[in-house]
């Protein structure tokens, strides 16, 4: 590797389909003298091991970063645009920046300053994607214990605000909190009832 101007970066995001909390992205560069093993896409991990490599990512990595998109942002832009906004800040948070990101899905976030190219299924076919994948579902899973913590009852330590079953009956039953995204059917459904 000769220099910076070959620094690529994969970038991913976790939590476009919740109800509730941010949308957290990641964009990491691997250092190619520390390899790590078992990269993969997040969802295909236990979330053991998923905790055990982003341990691993943040130590090895020449550079990662986090970038997010809170409930009001994603109400106020739409999940894509706010999902875009949170992967621009992970990519701006790194140091040194990139020559070229690598974006898992079928879009580039607008203002980027270098090259970037979207794959669809990245997570699973680049390990930068793979690497990003893992650090931004245990940075938004973390969020959301905390979440569970502040309203116990609403179970988002489990179901990470999915629209599960028990989500939905815990919205019926105790309201909504500040964070849910209120653009988002049935939050909105709930809010017009």
């Amino acid at each position: 590797m000769k220099g910076e101007e070959r620094l690529i970066a994969g970038v991913d995001e976790a939590g476009r389909g919740p109800l509730v909390g941010a949308v957290v992205a990641s964009a990491v560069i691997l250092d190619p003298s520390r390899p790590i093993e078992g990269l993969a896409d997040s969802k295909k991990l236990t979330e053991k091991r998923r905790e055990s490599l982003a341990l691993e990512i943040k130590e090895k990595a020449l550079a990662w970063s986090l970038g997010r998109a809170d409930w009001e942002e994603i109400d106020r832009l739409n999940i894509l645009h706010a999902t875009m906004l949170a992967m621009r800040r992970a990519i701006e948070g790194l140091a040194p920046l990139p020559h070229r990101v690598l974006i898992d899905g079928n879009r580039i976030p607008d203002g980027l300053t270098m090259q970037g190219e979207a794959i669809v299924g990245g997570d699973a076919k680049v390990q930068a994607i793979s690497a990003a994948s893992i650090l931004a579902k245990t940075a938004r899973d973390s969020e959301m214990r905390e979440l569970d913590r502040i309203y116990p009852g609403y179970g988002f330590a489990v179901h990470k605000g999915y629209p599960t079953r028990r989500h939905l009956e815990a919205l019926d039953r105790f309201g909504l909190t500040p964070q849910h995204r209120r653009s988002f059917g049935p939050v909105r459904m709930r809010l017009e009832a």
